[in-house]
C-alpha cells in the first residue's frame, strides 16, 4: 500500500497567496517527515481554489527540499501548455530528483486559461488525444517531432532524453478509453466514492483488456480526537473556501456550468472519505482498497484550513494511520 498527501494550495479566506505556496512545500517537508511516500501537488489558473499556477514548478521547490517523498502533479493543465515544453520540464526533475518526480496531466475544462494562453477551446475541446501522444513521445523517445492538427514541427532532440509515464485524471469515459488505450494510469478525483472509483476501473479494464499498474485515487483525509470533531471541523472550514472557490471556475464561452450544493459536498466528503477519529480513518481506507484494488491513495489534508491544523493532520495520519494501512492486503495490478 502507498499512501501520499494531496495539496490544493486552497485559498482559504484570509490566507494570502504567497504563504499558501510556501505552506504547501512546508507540509510536503512535513509528510516526508511523517512517512508519506508521495505528495501531490495540483494546479489552477486565476482562482482562489487553489493559488499555485505551475505544479511543475511547485514541485521543483519541494523537490529541492526534500530527499526521499515522491512528488507529483495532480495534475498539470495539458490543454493550457505545449506538450514539449511540459515534457522538457518533467525530464528536469526527473534527473535532478533522482527519479522522485511523477508528471499527472489531466484535459482541463473550457476555462479562462484558454484565452489568456492563446490556446483556444479547440485544445479542449478535440486536442487533448493529440497532445497527450505528443508528450508520451517527448517522454519517451530520444527525439520528438509532430504533424498533426495542433502540432506540427520538425525533429528535434530530447535534451535530457526521459523514459517517463505520465498519470492521467480521468473524470469521464471517454478520458478512461483514452488512458486505457495508451497504458496509462489513472488518477481518479475528490469527487468519487468508492462505487464510482471501481465503475472507472473496470471501464479501464474493459477498454485495455489488460492490468495496468499505479492508479491513484485523491480522498479528504482528516483526523481528530474523535469523528464528531473532526466532521464539525470541515464542516466549519470547507464550505467558506469551496464556495466561491468553485465559483472561479468561468468557462471561457459562457457556457452554463452546473453549480454541486457546497454544503451537500461536504457532507458527502465527510460521509465517504477518511474523516473521523484514527480508527475510522483507518476503517474507510481498508474499505476502499477491499472494494476498488487501489494500492495508491492520495489524502488531501487541507480541509480544516490553517496551516498548523494541515500540519498537525499531516503528522497525526503519519503517526496513526499509516502504520496501520500499510498493513492492508491490497491488488497486485491496482485495478478492481
Amino acid at each position: 500500500m502507498r499512501v501520499g498527501i494531496f495539496l490544493v494550495a486552497a485559498g482559504f479566506p484570509g490566507r494570502e497567496p504567497g504563504q499558501v505556496l510556501r505552506d504547501t512545500v512546508d507540509a510536503v517537508v512535513a509528510a516526508e517527515e511523517a512517512g508519506f511516500d508521495d505528495a501531490w501537488i495540483a494546479e489552477h489558473h486565476f482562482m482562489s481554489y487553489g493559488v499555485c499556477p505551475s505544479a511543475v514548478t511547485l514541485a521543483g521547490v519541494a523537490l529541492g527540499r526534500t530527499s526521499r517523498i515522491g512528488v507529483g502533479t495532480a495534475v498539470s493543465v495539458l490543454s493550457a501548455r505545449h506538450p514539449v515544453e511540459l515534457a522538457e520540464q518533467a525530464a528536469i526533475l526527473d534527473q535532478v530528483s533522482g527519479g522522485r518526480f511523477t508528471l499527472g496531466v489531466g484535459r482541463g475544462g473550457p476555462w479562462l486559461e484558454l484565452e489568456v494562453f492563446g490556446m483556444g477551446l479547440p485544445r479542449f475541446e478535440r486536442g487533448f488525444p493529440e497532445s497527450l501522444d505528443l508528450l508520451c513521445a517527448a517522454l519517451g523517445q530520444d527525439t520528438v517531432s509532430a504533424d498533426g492538427e495542433f502540432f506540427r514541427f520538425r525533429e528535434v532532440p530530447m535534451v535530457p532524453a526521459v523514459r517517463l509515464r505520465p498519470v492521467v485524471a480521468c473524470t469521464s469515459p471517454g478520458t478512461v478509453a483514452l488512458a486505457a488505450k495508451r497504458g496509462l494510469p489513472m488518477l481518479l478525483g475528490m469527487h468519487l466514492d468508492d462505487e464510482g472509483r471501481a465503475g472507472l476501473l473496470r471501464e479501464y479494464g474493459d477498454a485495455q483488456g489488460d492490468a495496468c499498474e499505479g492508479h491513484v485515487a485523491a480522498v479528504v483525509g482528516h483526523v481528530g480526537d474523535s469523528t464528531r470533531e473532526a466532521v464539525a471541523e470541515l464542516r466549519e472550514a470547507m464550505p467558506g473556501w469551496l464556495g466561491p472557490g468553485l465559483a472561479g471556475y468561468v468557462p471561457v464561452d459562457g457556457r452554463p456550468t452546473a453549480r454541486r450544493d457546497v454544503s451537500d459536498y461536504v457532507d458527502f466528503l465527510c460521509r465517504t472519505h477518511p474523516v473521523g477519529s484514527a480508527d475510522l480513518c483507518v476503517e474507510r481506507i481498508e474499505r476502499t482498497v477491499a472494494r476498488t484494488g487501489l494500492s495508491r491513495l492520495i489524502l488531501m489534508v487541507e480541509g480544516a484550513g490553517s496551516r498548523e491544523r494541515s500540519l498537525e493532520t499531516i503528522r497525526r495520519l503519519g503517526a496513526e494511520v499509516l502504520p496501520r494501512v500499510r498493513k492492508t492486503p491490497s491488488s497486485d495490478r491496482g485495478t478492481a
